[in-house]
């Protein structure tokens, strides 16, 4: 996918700044009539089987909801090449 639009967003910078520093002005509340009317939508799963590397399935069951993260660590995997790859 090809964008128009680039940034030159210095993450570095926001990802120190304070909230209170923030301008969220144009930003409308989200009050109760917003919840409501909500609807939660979540990505259909599958079960699969899958062989890793003992010292990683030892690490992750370390983890709490580590099956959570497993998913998760291979969408942010997912997103980045998917970003990468439509530059």
């Amino acid at each position: 996918m090809n964008n128009a639009y680039t940034t030159q967003i210095d993450w570095q910078r926001l990802s120190h700044l304070p909230d209170e520093d923030i301008d969220t002005s144009d930003i409308p509340e989200l009050d109760e009539s917003f919840f409501n009317q909500a609807i939660l939508k979540q990505a259909s799963q599958q079960a699969i089987n899958l062989t890793l590397d003992g010292d990683i399935v030892e690490w992750l069951k370390q983890q709490s909801h580590y099956q959570q993260k497993i998913n998760q660590l291979l969408r942010e995997y997912m997103q980045t090449q998917q970003h990468e790859f439509s530059k």
